[in-house]
């Protein structure tokens, strides 16, 4: 893991990018990934990031980090393409 940090600062570096947006960018990628194991759920992630739940939601609103964006991949798909029930049970014998 060390060796992919320095490699990821180096890269930065080299492109010129300045500190406060090399943090903000690892802090953005960060809380993201926390929020999509948690499905989006702000208060199991506010937990595991050692903040609390108001905190995490200005630090988003900082960061410009919508639940949108995090809840994308989680919606149910539409009735159409749902399998039916009586198809699921079949498949489960």
């Amino acid at each position: 893991m060390r060796h992919e940090i320095d490699a990821l600062v180096n890269r930065m570096y080299a492109a010129g990018i300045p500190l406060d947006d090399a943090v903000r960018q690892f802090e953005r990628q960060y809380i993201y990934q926390v929020l999509v194991k948690h499905r989006g759920n702000q208060c199991k992630a506010a937990v595991e990031l050692g903040m609390h739940r108001n905190t995490l939601g200005r630090k988003m609103g900082e960061l410009e980090l919508g639940m949108a964006e995090v809840r994308a991949g989680y919606k149910r798909p539409v009735r159409s393409e749902r399998p039916v029930l009586s198809e699921l049970r079949r498949s489960a014998r």
